[in-house]
């Protein structure tokens, strides 16, 4: 899963510690999400769209080729 998770934050002037406090997790995890290398939740993706003033399509998308995988 593809994302823009670390340059909504940064528009938002919010550290990685920061935005994992206002949602309830690690910073380890908000960084493995911004890395691709975490797909997260429903939920907690909805959460980090809260938090960044974001829709669920202006951060989180899977290529085409990966859904048929």
């Amino acid at each position: 899963m593809k994302n823009n998770v670390k340059i909504a934050r940064i528009q938002v002037d919010l550290t990685q510690q920061q935005l994992a406090e206002k949602i309830g997790v690690t910073r380890q995890t908000i960084s493995l999400i911004e890395k691709g290398k975490y797909n997260p939740t429903l939920k907690l993706c909805l959460s980090i769209c809260d938090v960044v003033q974001k829709s669920l399509d202006e951060l989180f998308w899977v290529d085409k080729e990966e859904r048929t995988k």
